[in-house]
């Protein structure tokens, strides 16, 4: 019985996934930043810009919903306070926006 090719390749490695935490992150531990590494240079403004928005974005709607607080109490000032918890500079407008707009998704 003849045998096809595709059971005779192998199957691929998966590859690796990049992570800027040098060490595993226990979810049970309270927040602490991961070590930053540099991003990567040639990109325009505008694309680090909406990059470390995100970030901060990010952190900001993980350390609220960590805290209890749902995407309905998050106004501005709660996610500025938080900020200022967490170490993070006061986050404008658009990324309270932001902010609110991830802690709604990841319901």
């Amino acid at each position: 019985m003849p045998v096809s090719a595709a059971t005779l390749k192998p199957k691929p490695k998966p590859l690796p996934t990049q992570s800027t935490a040098k060490r595993p992150v226990l979810l049970d531990q309270p927040y602490a930043p991961v070590h930053k590494r540099p991003l990567p240079p040639g990109r325009p403004r505008e694309w680090y810009v909406t990059h470390n928005r995100r970030l901060k974005a990010m952190r900001l709607a993980i350390a609220l919903l960590d805290s209890g607080i749902q995407p309905g109490q998050a106004r501005d000032e709660t996610i500025g306070a938080t900020a200022e918890l967490i170490g993070v500079h006061p986050p404008s407008a658009t990324t309270c926006h932001m902010v609110r707009a991830l802690m709604r998704y990841a319901r």
